[in-house]
C-alpha cells in the first residue's frame, strides 16, 4: 500500500469557517511575483488558454489566504460542481458506514442485479462502484460527435432515473479487475445511498444539509435529483467556491470539523488510497471517488467537468479551488497544470 502523506489538524488559535472564513497572508517566503503572474494569466486571458475562469480560492493552514473572481462572480455566487459532486457523493456514502448503514464491502443492494440468481453484477460491491471499477459498459464521453452514454444519462432517456439507467448496462469486465472512470457508477452509489438512509428527493436532501453541509458551515449548496428522487451525484451539486474550500478542509483535517467527527475514522484516507488501475489508463491516478496528484505528490482532489477543482495537498496545508468553463481538452489540461504551479509556490 502506498504511504499517505499525514493530514495537518487545524492550527492552534486558527477558527473553524463554520460562520466566516478566517483572513490570513500569503507566506512572507512565496515569490510573490510569480505567484500574482500565475494568478493573472487566466483572469486577463478569459477566454483564452483556460477558457473562462469563474473563480479562484487559496486556503492556507486553515486561513483564506487568497481570491479572485472573474465578471459577473463573487463570493456569494454559486459555480457548477459537474463531478465535484462525486467527492461529495463519496462523503454521504461516509456517514452511512459510520452510521452502521452501508458496508462497502457487501455486494450493492441494486435491484435490476438481483432479477436473476446467476447475474454476474451481483459481485459489484459499492468500494467497487466508488473505485470506478464495477467492469459495467458505460461509455463516459462529452463530444457531441460521438456515442455517449452520460449525455443520454443526463438529458437523455436516462434523466428522469439516472441510476436505474446506469444500472442497467451489461458487464464488459469482471468486477474489480478493469478501471473505467464512469458518472454512471456514482448515480447507482447515490441511489444506495438513498436506500441505505431511507430517504429520496427531498428526505434526503435534508440528510445531505443535516449530515453533512450545516454542520461545516456550507450554506449554499443546491444538489438536482431526479424524477425518482435519487440525487444526481455524478454530476448536480452547484455551491459557491468558499463553500467548495469548506468541503475540501474536512477532508484536510480527516473528516473531523471543530472537535467533531463527521467522517468516520479512515474514511478520508480510503479516499485517497490509489485504486489499481490497468497500464493502458490516461485517465490519472484515482481513489475511490477522489482524483490524486494534481497538486503535487501526496495531493488529491474533486474534479469536474470543464474545470471545476478543488485541490487538497496535505504536505502545505493548502487548499485551491478553482471554477470556471474550460471547454476543451487543451483548456482544461492548462488550468490542471496551472493549479499544480499555484500549489508549488507555497513549497
Amino acid at each position: 500500500m502506498t504511504s499517505l502523506p499525514p493530514l495537518p489538524p487545524q492550527p492552534a488559535g486558527t477558527p473553524w469557517p463554520t460562520e466566516e472564513w478566517p483572513l490570513g497572508d500569503l507566506p512572507a517566503g512565496m515569490d510573490r511575483a510569480r505567484f500574482d503572474a500565475l494568478v493573472d494569466a487566466p483572469f486577463v486571458r478569459q477566454h483564452g488558454d483556460f477558457g473562462e475562469t469563474f473563480a479562484f480560492v487559496a486556503v492556507h493552514k486553515g486561513r483564506l489566504v487568497y481570491e479572485r473572481y472573474g465578471p459577473n462572480h463573487g463570493p456569494d455566487v454559486t459555480c457548477p460542481s459537474w463531478s465535484e459532486a462525486k467527492s461529495i457523493t463519496q462523503a454521504l456514502v461516509g456517514i452511512l458506514v459510520d452510521d452502521g448503514k452501508l458496508d462497502i464491502q457487501a455486494p450493492a443492494d441494486v435491484r435490476e442485479w438481483r432479477e436473476a440468481a446467476d447475474d454476474p453484477r451481483r459481485a459489484i460491491t459499492p468500494d467497487l462502484l466508488l473505485r470506478m471499477s464495477s467492469g459495467l459498459a458505460f461509455i463516459e464521453e462529452y463530444l457531441p460527435d460521438r456515442p455517449s452514454d452520460v449525455v443520454e444519462m443526463l438529458w437523455g432517456k436516462g434523466k428522469e432515473d439516472v441510476a436505474h439507467f446506469a444500472a442497467s448496462f451489461p458487464l464488459a469486465h469482471k468486477p474489480g479487475t478493469f478501471y473505467s472512470y464512469a458518472s454512471g457508477t456514482t448515480n447507482i452509489v447515490s441511489r444506495c445511498a438513498a436506500q441505505a438512509a431511507d430517504a429520496f428527493g427531498p428526505d434526503f436532501e435534508s440528510f445531505m444539509r443535516e449530515r453533512l453541509f450545516e454542520p461545516i458551515g456550507m450554506r449554499t449548496p443546491r444538489p438536482k435529483f431526479d424524477k425518482a428522487g435519487t440525487f444526481i451525484g455524478s454530476s448536480f451539486c452547484f455551491a459557491t467556491p468558499r463553500d467548495f474550500a469548506r468541503f475540501g478542509l474536512l477532508y484536510m483535517r480527516d473528516g473531523v470539523w471543530d472537535g467533531r467527527r463527521i467522517l468516520p475514522p479512515g474514511w478520508v484516507d480510503y479516499a485517497r488510497t490509489p485504486t489499481w488501475q490497468q497500464e493502458t489508463t490516461v485517465d490519472g491516478p484515482y481513489g475511490a471517488h477522489w482524483w490524486l496528484g494534481l497538486g503535487g505528490r501526496g495531493s488529491f482532489s474533486a474534479n469536474g467537468y470543464e474545470g471545476q477543482f478543488t485541490v487538497i495537498a496535505p504536505d502545505i496545508d493548502l487548499i485551491l479551488v478553482r471554477n470556471g468553463k474550460a471547454p476543451g481538452v487543451t483548456e482544461k489540461e492548462n488550468v490542471r497544470r496551472w493549479l499544480g504551479k499555484i500549489a508549488d509556490c507555497f513549497r
